[in-house]
């Protein structure tokens, strides 16, 4: 599944220039011009990672990158900030606010999408594989299978039991391992997995849930990985 990016950035060509790169490069991509909407844009999707300009009108990308580090919903979002403010003290500022990197402007394409890669990598590894491995729970994304594993101790064997998951049920869990223990409500959930073109009830989300957690439970009685949280949503912990 795509990492999503939320670029930051007033300079309508710049932004256009950087939408259009990672795009090429397969990441899905959101453009928001002002640093007063930010919070709308987050609220609307949360992102994997953001490219923050430190020069905006109304706020400054190191008051946006403080409180988004306040917010316990986007305290672990990965944060580059791009900025033409070169010296020491500036990029320390940076750091000291919670960026993850930083990008002194003018930089090369390739220098920001290497940056990119090695941020989401080090803050998501999962989302860069194919393979997903939390608990007994193996997901393979070039097979599209689902496998849950029992060791058998005494006889030293590791039997792999198939998970039988419809498309709707794969995506779903593939997202949520690809970002475990972080919680998604039902709204974020419909625009992620099933995609904002697509008009069903937030009700969806339970039932599909409910038939992932009976997958994945079989007849074996697996352990439950998707926790629920009361007036929040779901999320999937790997210490289940």
């Amino acid at each position: 599944m795509k990492a999503s990016i939320l670029i930051v950035e007033d300079e309508d060509s710049l932004g256009i220039l950087l939408t259009y790169n990672l795009e090429n490069e397969g990441y899905e991509v959101r453009l928001c011009t002002h640093g007063d909407q930010v919070d709308l844009f987050i609220d609307e999707k949360l992102p994997d990672l953001i490219l923050l300009d430190w020069m905006l009108p109304g706020i400054s990308g190191v008051e946006i990158c403080r409180r988004l580090r306040l917010r316990s919903q986007t305290r672990n979002i990965p944060i580059i900030m791009a900025t033409a403010r070169g010296e020491e003290a500036e990029k320390l500022r940076g750091f000291d606010v919670g960026a993850d990197d930083y990008l002194v402007k003018p930089f090369a394409m390739k220098e920001l999408m290497a940056r990119v890669k090695a941020v989401l990598k080090r803050s998501a590894p999962d989302q860069m594989s194919d393979k997903l491995v939390s608990g007994d729970i193996v997901l393979d994304a070039s097979t599209r299978r689902v496998t849950r594993h029992m060791a058998d101790a005494e006889n030293k064997t590791d039997t792999g039991v198939e998970v039988d998951l419809g498309p709707t049920e794969f995506k779903l869990l593939q997202y949520l391992m690809q970002r475990k223990g972080r919680v998604f409500s039902r709204e974020q959930l419909l625009d992620n997995v099933w995609g904002h073109d697509v008009y069903v009830d937030e009700r969806t989300v339970d039932v599909h849930i409910g038939r992932l957690r009976k997958a994945l439970k079989g007849k074996q009685g697996f352990a439950d990985p998707i926790r629920t949280i009361r007036g929040a949503g779901y999320s999937f912990n790997d210490k289940f």
